[in-house]
């Protein structure tokens, strides 16, 4: 693999602080609200593309209309042409390694869903044409399920959904991914029940596994007898990067969820997974509660937050974090089990006036209960051959 994201994180020039980046707006022509007829118009090159195709004005350009080739005018060849041989995709908690991959997840999902519509509401960015970028790409998805899939028979049902998606990409081609879809959503709409979908997902993860140790230890949220660190700003005044990792310190590591109303307006919108609209700071802390009831000692992790700069005072940011720990409390996922469960993720939020007024938190609901549902019995030692 030519480059990482890691490496990308040790040179961005634009870093200011552990973990946050950002991305200059006034490079690229922004999604906002741009109908993609209107937006796929514009091809004013503002912006340094050096190793891209010249059909790309801008990097935010670049995404939008390989999504666009590649999906709605079924395109598949256009990988090809934009991921990396040895792309690395992160599809939850299951990797994918290498093109001929991502190729066949991309037909499989088409005979799933063939009248698959994305639409694209918002990228987050940053980087340059030198180090590499990094985009996260929020799409509202409709289709039906006219195809049998990994949840099941075709049911001819309709579905609308989320998914997040993360790409570190250099030289017209993403090197490594990370996918995000609210797949429970999708099962929900299908008439499917999503906890023995989640059964059949865990029994055949089951059937791969070797004959390997595959976790090593528990994550909570203290170490040792040591609670979690309280983040100090470095910012006199409000920093939007001191911001948010402020905010999930606060909130998701500490579960200071009295905090919440000190981050968010008292008429916030969180666009939760299932298509929950969360109205109002009261609503938003009993979803944080209910989520983290069933994980009550798990530990939280910001992996990476982008910021883009709409104008004074107004911001959009993406945050890609991770959830780890025991499934040991009644909570949103129900009776407890024990197992082991991890829960990436990635947050969009609207950030006006020094507070959240929009967020849409993604993560698959669905990956959640196949890890709830796996079989708890000690297995690591055993080979399938005695099983």
């Amino acid at each position: 693999m030519e480059s990482t994201e890691s490496e990308f994180r040790n040179h961005d020039k634009n870093l200011s602080h552990d973990r946050v980046y950002y991305g200059d707006t006034s490079e690229v022509n922004s999604v906002g609200y741009a109908d993609y007829n209107e937006y796929s118009q514009s091809n004013e090159r503002k912006q340094g593309m050096k190793g891209f195709d010249e059909k790309y004005s801008d990097f935010v350009d670049y995404i939008m209309k390989i999504t666009h080739n590649i999906w709605e005018e079924k395109g598949i060849g256009v990988i090809y042409d934009t991921y990396h041989n040895n792309v690395v995709m992160h599809t939850g908690t299951i990797n994918i390694h290498g093109i001929n991959e991502v190729v066949s997840g991309t037909l499989q999902t088409l005979h799933a869903f063939p009248d698959r519509r994305l639409l694209g509401e918002n990228v987050v960015w940053s980087g340059n044409d030198q180090e590499g970028f990094y985009s996260s790409h929020r799409i509202a998805s409709k289709a039906t399920n006219l195809g049998d899939s990994s949840f099941g028979p075709s049911t001819g049902k309709k579905a609308f959904f989320r998914t997040i998606v993360d790409c570190f990409v250099h030289s017209n081609r993403i090197i490594e991914e990370w996918l995000i879809r609210d797949n429970l959503y999708i099962v929900q709409q299908l008439d499917l029940d999503p906890v023995e979908v989640a059964k059949q997902l865990a029994k055949k993860t089951k059937n791969k596994k070797v004959s390997l140790q595959t976790r090593f230890g528990a994550n909570e949220t203290m170490e040792g007898q040591y609670m979690p660190t309280a983040y100090i700003p470095k910012h006199d005044k409000f920093e939007i990067g001191d911001f948010i990792l402020e905010l999930y310190n606060h909130i998701w590591e500490r579960r200071l969820f009295n905090k919440v109303k000190d981050f968010y307006m008292d008429h916030s919108t969180v666009h939760y997974i299932c298509d929950k609209d969360l109205i109002g700071t009261q609503q938003i802390q009993g979803m944080l509660v209910s989520l983290f009831a069933s994980f009550p000692n798990a530990k939280f992790i910001v992996e990476r937050v982008t910021c883009n700069e709409l104008s004074d005072e107004k911001w959009d940011v993406a945050v890609r974090w991770r959830m780890m720990g025991l499934h040991e409390g009644i909570g949103y996922f129900g009776e407890p089990s024990g197992n082991h469960v991890e829960i990436p993720g990635i947050s969009h939020l609207k950030v006006y006036n020094q507070k959240v007024v929009e967020e849409w938190i993604t993560f698959d609901g669905l990956d959640v209960l196949r890890q709830v549902h796996m079989d708890s019995e000690d297995d690591h030692f055993h080979s399938e051959e005695s099983e």
